[in-house]
Parts: structure tokens; sequence; C-alpha cells
């Protein structure tokens, strides 16, 4: 490795360039390919790099037994395992993508098997699921390997780089992210923040919880609701504020029984994946699951702040919500699967009428950059969870209201910030395949409230009270 120095912008030239390209691509590796400005054009074309694209087995399920939801929430996590490790294997130089692709094809059908079966054991068999043990390369922009890069670093050292099977983006950048294009200035996005206005018979209240700042350093790569009995379930890192025992082994009687870090005896907890600072330092857990094995690098940041708050109805009154009842929002996995279950919000300290879904906000001078998780409000009034983590809850139409057999309960909106030094690069921790784009990031809720507690909540909502 070249010493530290100054950094400059290098333009390689075309020779170089199409040797890097034809090196990469002709390894099957992950694409990144150097492109500069071609004959006749000006300006530079954003590099490429490539992931595995597979479809969602849990999110198309709709129905499982509870004596094989165990069995079944192991195979899902092998699903996710066996991605996993095919594209570091991807990233690395060490498969072809056509021969990976073939043997993950027939990993994943033998685990759908084992899964479709332990359902059969004691419901209809789910149909479907055998078609979807295909993968595919799906293109992305990646992070510049040109962007900044050691002095001594020339472009025929950038070819070698290629030669030797050494993703570019791994080192610099993380194995996959961000890309520039993940970025967007706050300042050039109009407002578009749009409330429903409140009827007659609407709960205008408000119940907040301090929990802190995850002062107590509880994290891990788990992730109980997707995948309990699952040490790494997540690969990823998850921030934790709350119940202080969580993890991929709690259940609802370890939680019930732990203690918590929100000042009014509020034993839920909050998660959502921790961000990062991409310094090129070696956080604790660089070698480890979730964090640097998982292609989640650089700095953990600890939030300014974190705000957790449950309003009401803009149509109704809430009811309470039932203790246990788990919510996710957002899709760790929306890269691939497309943005239809994305809900995490971005922005800046006074912009906040601004919001981003797919970008993240590069924020004035003095400004914070904010995350907000505003939650599911409507709820079955049957279930605490369902087989995909999403069908027992869902979100109200734009009048507030919600659908035919569900009701309104206390809608969870957390908001987190954190100091951001200008120009820094940052990312949310993800899946290794979904490249840390900002449209995967998610928040992840267990309600442990105490019956009382609850009970409190909801006639500060439907009185209109503002509660602390």
């Amino acid at each position: 490795m070249s010493k530290k120095g100054h950094k400059r912008r290098l333009r390689p030239s075309h020779k170089a360039l199409a040797l890097v390209s034809a090196l990469v691509l002709g390894g099957g590796g992950v694409v990144i390919a150097a492109q500069g400005a071609s004959a006749g054009q000006g300006g530079r074309t954003a590099p490429v790099t490539a992931t595995i694209d597979c479809p969602d087995v849990g999110d198309r399920l709709r129905d499982v037994p509870d004596q094989a939801r165990t069995e079944v929430d192991e195979n899902l996590a092998q699903l996710d395992t066996q991605i996993a490790d095919a594209y570091q294997r991807l990233s690395s130089g060490g498969a072809r993508s056509d021969a990976l692709l073939g043997q993950l094809k027939d990993e994943r059908g033998k685990t759908i098997t084992r899964l479709s079966d332990a359902i059969g054991q004691s419901a209809a068999r789910p149909e479907g699921l055998d078609g979807l043990s295909a993968c595919r390369m799906k293109k992305a922009p990646a992070a510049d390997p040109a962007d900044e890069v050691p002095s001594g670093n020339q472009t025929e050292g950038i070819a070698q780089n290629a030669a030797q099977g050494v993703a570019q983006s791994g080192a610099q950048q993380g194995k996959g992210g961000p890309a520039r294009s993940d970025f967007a200035s706050i300042t050039s996005v109009r407002p578009n923040v749009r409330q429903p206005a409140a009827r007659s018979g609407a709960s205008t209240g408000s119940f907040a919880v301090q929990c802190g700042r995850n002062e107590n350093g509880h994290f891990n790569p788990d992730n109980v609701i997707v995948a309990p009995g699952v040490s790494n379930g997540a690969h990823h890192m998850h921030d934790y504020v709350g119940n202080k025992t969580t993890d991929a082994f709690s259940t609802n009687k370890s939680l019930a029984a732990s203690g918590t870090t929100c000042t009014n005896g509020d034993q839920s907890t909050y998660y959502w994946p921790v961000l990062r600072v991409r310094d090129g330092r070696a956080e604790r857990d660089a070698n480890a699951p979730g964090g640097g094995k998982d292609a989640n690098v650089g700095t953990i940041l600890r939030p300014k702040q974190v705000t957790i708050e449950f309003k009401g109805s803009p149509v109704s009154q809430v009811a309470a919500m039932p203790r246990f009842l788990r919510i996710i929002t957002g899709d760790a996995k929306a890269f691939t699967n497309g943005p239809g279950n994305a809900n995490a919000s971005w922005s800046c300290t006074g912009f906040e009428n601004r919001q981003l879904k797919d970008k993240y906000p590069v924020c004035p001078k003095g400004s914070d950059v904010v995350r907000t998780f505003t939650f599911q409000s409507c709820w079955d009034g049957k279930n605490i969870d369902s087989a995909n983590h999403r069908t027992h809850v869902a979100f109200a139409a734009r009048d507030g209201s919600c659908k035919a057999g569900f009701k309104a309960i206390p809608q969870l909106v957390q908001r987190i910030t954190y100091a951001v030094a200008p120009g820094s690069r940052f990312a949310v921790d993800s899946f290794p395949e979904q490249l840390h784009k900002p449209v995967t990031d998610h928040g992840d809720f267990i309600n442990v409230m105490s019956d009382r507690l609850m009970a409190g909540a909801v006639r500060c909502i439907n009185g209109g009270r503002a509660c602390r």
C-alpha cells in the first residue's frame, strides 16, 4: 500500500481504462470500470459495478404454521447467507459470474425445498416458491475508484490491482458503495412533505419516549424479528435503544424481563442499521460478522439525538398496540427488491420539509443529517406478526384512514440526527449485495410497553395532549 499523503484525482489513460475493463469483466467479478471521456465526448461517465439480485422468498410468504416457523426462519436466514457469501466471492474476483450464479441457484433451490417441505408438513405446501431460486446480475453506479487515491498510485497501478482481482471499491469505498450518485444536495430538493388535515374525531396528541442514543454501546448484527435464533441474521450492524438485552435469541419472556434505557420504563426495543463515515479507519468490528466481514466498514457514528414519538390518526381515535407487536418499516433489500416497501427518509436539520428516499443528503454547513422512520399505523386487530412481517400492519391511505379490517394504532415516528462533517462520505450498513444504498434504510420495533404504559400513551394521544 502507498504511504498516506496528499491525495489527488487521476485521469487514467484510455489504454489503462481498456485494460481495467477487460481484466475485471473477463474475471467475472464485480464490474468496476474507471471510465474516462470517450472520443468526441467531454467529462467523465460514472464507473459501474454489479451486484447479485435474487427474489425475496420471505416477502412471498403469507402463511407459516407456528410449528414450522423455526425451520422456516432458519432457511430464510440461510438464503441471505448464501447471497452474502456469493457476493463476497464475486467482489474478491474469486469466481466467474455465470458459474457463481449457477452454484447459487443450486444452493437456493435446495434451501427453498427444505423451507417448503417444512410448511407442507402441517399446512398446504406453498406454491410458486420453486421458481425463486435463480438470481441475476444487476448493474449500479459504483464509487469512483479515481476520486481520491494516494498520489503514489498511477494508472498502471489501477490496472495492476484489477489484474490481481482487487475490486477498487473494496479497499477505498467499502466493497460497493456508496456511489457519488447516491448523494444529493438537500438545497436542490423542493419541499415535498404533505400531511393530511385532521378531521373531526382525530387523535391529535402525542406520547414521547426518552431512550438515549445508545450510550451503552448495544450493537449486534442480529435481527430477532426476521431471523430469530440466528447469529448475524442481518449481515449488518444494528444500533439499539430501549430494551437492554435484545439479540437474535430474545424471546417475549426475556424481553419482558429485561432492563431498559428508556426513562419511563418502556421495555420496547427500537433498532436500526448503524451509520458509518467511510473514513478508511478500522472500527472494532472490522474483522467481525456484520462489520468488515460483511462489507460494512468505517467509523460508526453515534447519533447526536434520537427522538421517539407516538402520534395519532388524522381521522379517528387510536387503539392500544398489543404487547410484543412487531413492526418493520422500510426494506433492507430495496435496491434489488425495488422501492415498493422502501420507507425511510433522509433530510437535514432546517430542511425537513424536504425528504429523500433514495439519496443521502448533502447538508449545508451547520446542518445535521436526519434519518426519519415513520412506521405503519394500521393493525389487523389480531396478529402481533405475520409470515412476511408486513401483512399484519399497513400504512394509512393518503387521507389518513385505515383499510377495511384494520384499526388505527399509535404511529411510531423515530427521528435520528448525526453531526457529519461537510464533505464526508457516509453510508448506512446493509446486506453486502445491497451496496449500502440509502433506499435500503429501515427501522425495527417490538412493543414491550406494559399494558398500563400503553394505555396511558393512548389516553394522551386520543385526548389531544403532548405527554413525555
